[in-house]
Order: C-alpha cells, then structure tokens, then sequence
C-alpha cells in the first residue's frame, strides 16, 4: 500500500478532519495455521470470507497490535462484541490460566491497534475497561459469544475486556 492509502479520513464531529496512519511495520503471521488461514482469507475478501469463528457461525473481526517484544505486527481473529461504534476485545484464551500474548500488546501499545470488521480496518484506541463498565461489557460479549461465561468459570483470573474506540469518535 502507497503512503495516500495508508493515510485515512476521518471527520470528527461533522466537520472537523483527522487524517490517520495505519499501522506500519513487519507482519509476523501466527504460528497457528489455522489463524494465518483465517486471517489472510479475511483479509482477502475484504470480511466476506473467514467472518464467523470456525464452525460456530459467531462472527469475528481481524485485530491488528504490535508485538511488545518484537514490534512486529500481529493479527488475531477475535468475537465480535460491538456497541454504539466501540468493541469488546475479550482477553479470555479459551479460560486458560494466562492471558493471550495480544493482552501484553494491548497493554504496551494500546493506540497502536486496528480493527477490521467488514472491507477495511479502523484505527482504535484500547482501554481495560473496570468496575461497572467492565461489567456492562462482559454481558455483552457473554450475549455474542456464551461459552466466554464458561471459559470465565475454567481459570482464577478475571478475564480481562478492553474497550476498541475508533480514532476520531467520541468515546461513549
């Protein structure tokens, strides 16, 4: 992709234009195939292909960070939990006893993130959300996706949720 194409519009408030870069960088793949697999044909399609998590039929979206070590761009397909414009990233890693390795990219890079949910990705920022919210939000990914409630029951550890705020939209 040239610089222009890298470069997206964003209006804010009607009237008000934000340009943002998408992220640069090295793209390491997954050593999981079957999350290169979905991924490169996600992407591909433009979200048309690859859109559902196996054969669940619960739609996902491609999340992009930088690695916290490496820096190098990772892409994860994750449950799409979205709100008023803002997403749930759910950090459950199937109700392991730690935290998926993009937990430590959120948290060390948390405005060196996008989405992609449909033909093009997004810049956003990521918070962990806490308290009220957190819980608010929880509700909402255990609606689009049950088996988190489960995974939330198989580890000791309160699965984390960030919230996905798209660069230029008011936070709600």
């Amino acid at each position: 992709m040239s610089l222009p194409e890298r470069l997206l519009r964003v209006v804010v408030d009607g009237s008000a234009v934000l340009f943002v870069m998408l992220l640069e960088g090295d793209y390491e793949p997954s050593p999981a195939q079957w999350v290169r697999d979905q991924v490169e044909a996600y992407e591909r399609s433009g979200g048309q292909e690859a859109n559902t998590l196996r054969d669940t039929g619960l739609p996902v979206v491609v999340v992009t960070t930088r690695g916290n070590k490496s820096r190098k761009l990772r892409k994860y397909p994750v449950m799409r939990v979205e709100h008023g414009g803002q997403y749930a990233l759910v950090a459950s890693k199937g109700g392991a006893p730690s935290h998926p390795v993009w937990y430590f990219n959120l948290k060390a890079a948390p405005t060196e993130v996008t989405i992609q949910d449909g033909p093009e990705p997004f810049l956003v920022t990521v918070r962990e959300s806490e308290g009220p919210e957190r819980d608010e939000w929880w509700a909402r990914a255990v609606q689009a996706y049950p088996p988190y409630a489960e995974y939330q029951e198989r580890t000791d550890r309160r699965i984390p949720v960030f919230v996905a705020t798209r660069v230029g939209s008011p936070e709600k």
